[in-house]
């Protein structure tokens, strides 16, 4: 169901699906909640699971030039204590990673384990930085052109000529995302902090979820920072990219149910 609250003057969106101990669900870059509906519908059958739409994506307002992580991160904890909900795992998705991140260092004790789906505790290297700055230049000129290609980006490219349906209904989501809320995400992703430090402080169980064939994050890279975890769980897809639950959610899944029961028995 479909709820929304008043949060700096503007209005964030999210769904709120079944009962029991909570799960919290944050897309990616381009995303909104509808993109983990297969995840909502596999996760509410056990738990209460909170999707909510991050600043300037879905039904979510935008919130200004620059939407930072830790912006991303107050507008979750205004939800979830809109819900009056104290403890629960953040299951975050590339740049929902980012903002899980900035939550579990503004509000450690909310939190009984944390979800990197395709994401990275590190800060943009330079290159990175002058990637995003040319997007938002591509995204001024064309933002119908960039959004589309990014999704294709975002699937293994293997998997491509298999998974049509997945990438159209990712492409739908993505294309109502307005020119300044592109802009105001890129803008935020490029100036996140290093967090790293968290992967080997936290008490909680975290898990990263990695693709062999992501054409965004660096495998080698990622796999270096799931040794730092004192509390480790690593779901490691041979023949998927960026985008695990679609692209393989049975396996997605079946490794996220684990993760959870491990979340709440610790």
């Amino acid at each position: 169901m479909l709820k929304s609250i008043v949060f700096r003057s503007g209005k964030v969106q999210f769904s709120d699906t079944g009962k029991g101990r909570v799960v919290v669900l944050l897309h990616g870059f381009l995303g909104s909640s509808q993109i983990w509906q297969n995840v909502i519908d596999d996760l509410s059958k056990l738990y209460r699971v909170i999707a909510i739409d991050l600043p300037g994506h879905g039904g979510t307002d935008c919130f200004g030039y620059v939407h930072t992580s830790e912006l991303n991160a107050k507008c979750v904890k205004a939800v979830m204590d809109s819900l009056r909900l104290k403890k629960y795992v953040l299951v975050g998705h590339s740049m929902g990673g980012y903002a899980a991140l900035a939550f579990a260092e503004l509000y450690p004790d909310n939190l009984r384990g944390l979800c990197l789906y395709h994401s990275t505790a590190f800060a943009d290297s330079e290159e990175k930085k002058r990637d995003r700055t040319r997007s938002i230049k591509v995204v001024k000129a064309n933002h119908q052109i960039f959004t589309s290609e990014v999704i294709k980006n975002l699937f293994a490219t293997k998997n491509i000529k298999y998974l049509k349906h997945e990438i159209a209904f990712a492409q739908k989501i993505a294309s109502k995302i307005s020119k300044q809320s592109i802009i105001a995400a890129l803008e935020g992703m490029k100036d996140r902090p290093n967090r790293d430090i968290i992967l080997g402080m936290a008490h909680y169980p975290i898990m990263m979820v990695i693709g062999e064939l992501d054409n965004v994050l660096p495998v080698s890279q990622l796999l270096e920072q799931a040794e730092l975890i004192k509390h480790k769980h690593v779901l490691y897809l041979e023949h998927d990219g960026h985008m695990g639950f679609l692209e393989n959610p049975k396996q997605s899944s079946k490794a996220l149910r684990k993760f959870l029961r491990q979340c709440y028995r610790s």
